[in-house]
This record gives structure tokens, C-alpha cells and sequence, in this order.
């Protein structure tokens, strides 16, 4: 059984499986690949096609001045969440039920198509705008026009203990980095509701605990300078590398286009 089984690869979902992973639970995000009609040909394990793929130049996402290309940043942020030890599946859920009607903690059962069931802990739905899956749990859809949201607390949990919602699913603004905030967010709470050793994720420099006679907090880090120097050479080296070349890959259409 899997500690957190987040559904949808999108913003919010890789957010979410970062903070999860890190915490040390055992996370699974599974979503579903590009369309048929897609644009996109590539999707290997990477977890499918986000909504995101459909924007042309993300521009408003923190620390990239002239903006970024919304599939290299899902491309970074799909490998950030495999290199905390977040698992990727692709398929489609299609039902969430639980383990055990009489105990909501003994976990969930998900449904995919064509695949086994998953048994789960805790789910996390960031799986904008499908949401069909749900309903089996009660978990409160509130219907707007022809889209569906879950009705969440300020942390993404919903009304069945161990099923959250994160994103645009739960009626987040529109946007990349309100989703990753939200999904961090919703991620902390998963945490918190779990029983993971955990009080804060950060790496902080050696003796900023130590050298107030305290011990290092679980989730937390020191490192010295020495280990600091080597993690930055590291990351600039992989940044330098993801940004080499302009990728192939182009923004894909929004489907009702590409069917007429």
C-alpha cells in the first residue's frame, strides 16, 4: 500500500508529490498521457500532459525574468519530484473507493484503466477538470457550468478524512504558481495527517541548530560549505544542460481547435 497516491501530473500534483517524497512517504502520481490529437509525441513515464503543455510562454512564474518554456519547466519539475523519490504511472482513474467501508483508515482502492488497482494511504486529486473518479467517496463536488470542484478547507482536505484536493480542482485561481503554491500546501497537510516524523523542509547552513545546542529538526538539513558549494555546482551544471538547447516540443492546442 502506497502512503500518498496523488492523481494528475499537472502543477499542483508535482508540487505536492515534492513535499511528500521529501518527507519520506511513499508517493505515486499517476495521470494520463497526451491525447490522441495531440501535438506532443514524446510522453515516456514522465506522468502525461499537464494543462500547462497548452500555454505558449509561462511569463508570470517567479524567478524567470523573461519568462519559460511551460514544457521544459514540467520537464524540471517532473525530474525535482522523481529525485525526492516520487513514483510516476501512466493511466486514467476511473474510481476511488475505500479499502474498508467501516474504516477510512485502512485506505483506498483506485481504479485505473487497463491497470491494477492501487491501494493507497491517502489520495490527493489535482486532476483539472476530471474529477468523475470521486464520486463513489462523497467527497463534495460542487458543479459550475460543465466543470466540477472539491470542496476543501484552506489545506485541500475534503470531507473524507485522507482525501485532499489541490489546484484548480479545488477552485484555486488559474494559474501556474497559485496551483504549485496550493499543491505545496495541500502536500504539507498529507504530512502533517500522516504519521511521518517531519517538522519542516530546509537546509539550512552546518551549526544553525547545532550550534545553539540544538539537534537538527526532522525534514531539516545542515550542511557545510564545502557540501553547499558542490549542491550549487550541481544544479547550475543541470540548469546550464536544461536550457542548452530550445526544446522540439510545441505548446499543444486546446482540443474543441484541433477537432474543428
Amino acid at each position: 500500500m502506497r502512503d500518498v497516491c496523488i492523481v494528475g501530473g499537472g502543477t499542483a500534483g508535482l508540487a505536492a508529490s515534492i513535499f511528500t517524497a521529501r518527507a519520506g512517504l511513499d508517493t505515486l502520481v499517476i495521470s494520463e498521457g497526451p491525447s490522441p490529437s495531440s501535438s506532443r509525441t514524446q510522453s515516456g513515464d514522465d506522468g502525461g500532459e499537464s494543462i500547462l503543455a497548452r500555454n505558449a510562454s509561462l511569463e508570470n512564474y517567479p524567478g524567470f525574468p523573461d519568462g519559460v518554456d511551460a514544457r521544459r519547466y514540467l520537464q524540471l519539475t517532473r525530474e525535482q519530484a522523481r529525485n525526492a523519490g516520487a513514483g510516476f504511472e501512466l493511466g486514467r482513474v476511473t474510481r476511488a473507493e475505500p479499502v474498508d467501508e467501516t474504516d477510512l483508515e485502512a485506505g483506498f482502492v483506485l481504479e485505473t484503466d487497463g491497470g491494477d488497482p492501487i491501494e493507497t494511504r491517502r489520495v490527493i486529486a489535482a486532476s483539472w477538470s476530471d474529477s468523475e473518479y470521486l464520486v463513489p467517496l462523497d467527497v463534495g463536488r460542487i458543479q459550475r457550468g460543465s466543470k466540477h470542484f472539491v470542496d476543501t478547507d484552506d489545506a485541500g482536505r475534503t470531507t473524507v478524512d485522507g482525501v485532499y484536493a489541490a489546484g484548480r480542482l479545488a477552485d484555486e485561481p488559474h494559474q501556474a504558481i497559485v496551483a504549485a503554491g496550493h499543491g505545496a500546501k495541500v502536500g504539507l497537510a498529507v504530512i502533517h495527517d500522516s504519521d511521518a516524523n517531519f517538522y519542516h523542509d530546509w537546509v539550512v547552513p552546518a551549526g544553525y541548530f547545532t550550534g545553539r545546542g540544538r539537534e537538527v529538526p526532522p525534514g531539516c538539513e545542515e550542511i557545510d560549505d564545502a557540501e553547499r558549494r558542490e549542491r550549487d555546482e550541481q544544479a547550475r551544471t543541470r540548469m546550464l544542460e536544461a536550457f542548452a538547447e530550445p526544446l522540439d516540443e510545441v505548446p499543444t492546442m486546446h482540443p474543441s481547435v484541433e477537432d474543428d
